[in-house]
């Protein structure tokens, strides 16, 4: 006796809820799905979480913490949250690029006055959800509109979450020289390696305050990178998740940023 099967999905609160069916038929297929990975840098978290020590600190995520090792809520978002509430707006949905407000800002944050790109309209920008979203985003474009066969080439070593998003979206990764083993950047090693890479393939770049290594290129090393990189045809995401946190001065934290966009690059910030 076939019992009444059912699957619903649910987008409640941008939370995905799947629902297994009653019946064992459609519903088996669940039990082929493998349990994912554990998150390294989340896993350390919980087990911080986990720990009882009075005097134990957290440095896994890269945020501000107080003394007592609480986030610590900058006061100029702190201010954000109080005008928006002031302002009373409405949760009219976005358009599907999202709030063209928000945008605007960001592209100006981001590039900085006198961008020529920007200035010229030849910047486009989508509203995304966390950094984490927007580099998936872009690996989703490049494997979509690059030729089959284009290679990411990430950092030795970079964000862990750059390799499972560009493999998901269909590129294979590879890596370039970064960090040498005198825990210096080793600036030749990757111009080598950029000189190696087939021409049209996507170099991902830290703007500034490398993660994992905190190790940056100097403002000379960024010219030669730049060059390089152009010489050999090479489109180029930057991710730029520090930008104001590295040094203090936004300007100072998107100089790379601006270099590659002057320079006239194949670019992606995210």
């Amino acid at each position: 006796t076939w019992k009444r099967i059912h699957e619903a999905r649910y987008m409640v609160g941008g939370l995905l809820l799947l629902h297994a069916a009653t019946g064992v038929v459609l519903s088996s297929y669940l039990s082929k799905v493998p349990q994912g990975a554990a998150d390294k840098i989340l896993g350390i978290a919980q087990a911080f979480q986990r720990d009882e020590r009075a005097d134990k600190v957290n440095l896994v995520v890269g945020a501000y913490r107080d003394g007592g090792g609480s986030p610590w809520v900058l006061p100029t978002v702190r201010e954000a949250e109080q005008r928006l509430i002031a302002r009373g707006q409405n949760k009219e949905y976005a358009s599907i690029v999202g709030v063209p407000a928000f945008l605007d800002r960001a592209l100006e944050f981001a590039y900085g006055p006198g961008c020529t790109a920007l200035s010229e309209g030849r910047v486009a920008a989508v509203q995304t959800l966390s950094g984490t979203g927007a580099c998936r985003l872009a690996a989703d474009f490049y494997a979509r509109f690059l030729p089959p066969g284009t290679a990411a080439y990430v950092s030795e070593p970079t964000w862990p979450n750059h390799i499972p998003i560009f493999e998901t979206a269909g590129l294979e990764v590879r890596k370039y020289r970064y960090l040498g083993a005198d825990g210096r950047f080793d600036v030749e090693g990757m111009l080598e390696d950029i000189g190696q890479a087939p021409a049209g393939s996507v170099f991902v770049l830290h703007a500034c305050a490398h993660n994992p290594t905190g190790v940056d290129p100097t403002a000379a090393d960024w010219k030669r990178i730049s060059d390089a990189l152009l010489a050999a045809g090479q489109h180029i995401l930057v991710d730029m998740a520090y930008q104001g946190f590295a040094s203090g001065d936004a300007r100072r934290d998107a100089a790379a940023l601006s270099l590659l966009a002057e320079a006239g690059h194949s670019l992606a910030p995210a």
